[in-house]
């Protein structure tokens, strides 16, 4: 591990004392962090590449910091189904899984989090200085999500996420002020939970939470048990279901959401009911996070520093700050000043049948505003028509308690031109989103397979 302009620091926080993490309210120092990370990095297995499972926040944290002291590599993929784990050994071959379940159901080898801890604490583990990591030091693979195909793995270096991380916490309002604690809705695997649950916390000398609540009331209670200030890292689809429970929530200091844009009504909504500033992520995971926007005052996004938006072929390419190459994105984005953009969907959201042309965002947006829809979306459902494979049409899935099917089809006419009705219309009781929040394309597919047409 070099010590100089080539590496830098995996915790911010200068002293041994600082609290790194919460966990059921309890505080974890940074010492303990790093003993901890010690410990696990002597004991894991000889294989370079590590498929990091660990729930528990905190854990995953020790874990990646064991990585990145003993050279390994962390495997994050968007989804542990068989196919993805199969791919994944063949991309590194010799991976093992490190997980702090008593049962893992992953075909790869496993490494429980727990036999890596306990005994006597290594001369590694009592050192003082907090171990640099060099730049150039890959960290991760991450994946896409798979909303749109196949997952597609991207390296990640250490100084490039550092750096990332570090730029974007002055436009979140977080540069070097009082540590906040970071209470996540979102796993720890995936990008944006990465970045904004664990690497704020580590680069930024703020304060990571173990726990990742999921339902509403464990929202809640994970906010109250850690101390002022705090922030809500989130999406738009657990805001909205938190928003919509109908219970008391407990203040804030700052609301984080990403994975996919906020309407400036719910935004308005979360300000009012939490008491706190809603800022907006915006990024990829190819190029990690890359710009922000304050919702309910403007529609255009700013770009983290150094970072820079251009049209090469006609399609908006990143380049610049943490990010080292032009990086072609997958949105239709509209450069409005020398830091600033507008977003107007993904390249891939439009839509043409018969001659006319639409957008799933609007189409889901229309489907959305019926009155006792929940949840729904709108899909391009491959097709096999008289033994010729390739050919799709548009269905939909609701969740709609109490609409019925044809109900929902009369005010989608009112609504849509006609030519853009689903075929079939879905009926369900929960969208197979993700722990993100996203929709895979496979697992839409397959409702749509399974579907009886009329």
């Amino acid at each position: 591990m070099r010590v100089g302009a080539d590496s830098s620091p995996l915790l911010s926080h200068g002293l041994p004392d600082a609290v790194v993490a919460y966990r059921a309210g309890r505080a974890i120092e940074a010492r303990q962090l790093l003993a901890d990370a010690a410990q696990v990095a002597e004991r894991l297995p000889r294989g370079r590449h590590v498929l990091n499972v660990c729930v528990d926040r905190y854990q995953f944290t020790v874990g990646l910091a064991a990585c990145l002291i003993s050279g390994r590599v962390s495997l994050l993929p968007s989804s542990h189904a068989p196919e993805v784990i199969r791919q994944l050994a063949r991309l590194a071959p010799g991976a093992f899984c490190l997980t702090d379940e008593e049962s893992c159901g992953i075909d790869l080898p496993h490494c429980r989090y727990a036999d890596c801890l306990g005994g006597k604490t290594s001369r590694r583990a009592s050192m003082a200085h907090v171990p640099h990591i060099a730049h150039d030091q890959l960290a991760a693979i991450v994946f896409t999500s798979g909303s749109t195909g196949v997952p597609l793995p991207h390296e990640k270096r250490w100084g490039p996420l550092a750096r990332c991380v570090r730029e974007g916490a002055s436009r979140l309002g977080l540069p070097g002020g009082r540590p906040h604690a970071l209470i996540g809705t979102v796993p720890p695997q995936h990008m944006y939970g990465l970045e904004s649950t664990v690497l704020l916390a580590l680069q930024g000398g703020h304060c990571l939470t173990a726990e990742r609540p999921f339902y509403p009331a464990d929202i809640c209670a994970a906010i109250a048990t850690v101390p002022r200030p705090r922030a809500l890292v989130t999406t738009p689809v657990h805001l909205r279901t938190l928003l919509a429970a109908g219970i008391e929530l407990p203040p804030l200091d700052l609301l984080v959401s990403a994975t996919a844009p906020l309407s400036r009504q719910l935004a308005l909504e979360a300000e009012d009911r939490l008491n706190a500033h809603l800022i907006e992520i915006y990024g990829s995971t190819e190029t990690g996070q890359i710009a922000s926007r304050r919702t309910v005052e403007s529609a255009a996004w700013r770009l983290w520093p150094g970072v820079r938006l251009k049209s090469i072929d006609g399609v908006a390419h990143a380049q610049g700050g943490h990010v080292e190459q032009w990086t072609r994105m997958c949105d239709v984005l509209e450069v409005t000043g020398e830091d600033e953009f507008l977003l107007h969907g993904r390249t891939a959201d439009l839509v043409d049948v018969a001659g006319k042309r639409s957008s799933f965002g609007y189409l889901n947006a229309q489907l959305n505003a019926i009155p006792g829809v929940i949840d729904g979306v709108f899909f391009m459902r491959d097709r096999c028509d008289g033994g010729i494979t390739g050919v799709s049409r548009l269905a939909a899935a609701v969740v709609a308690p109490g609409l019925s099917a044809p109900l929902v089809m009369q005010q989608l006419r009112q609504r849509i031109d006609p030519v853009f009705l689903p075929r079939p219309l879905l009926l369900i009781d929960r969208l197979p989103r993700d722990a993100m929040g996203k929709l895979p394309r496979r697992a839409l597919q397959t409702l749509a397979d399974g579907a009886h047409e009329d």
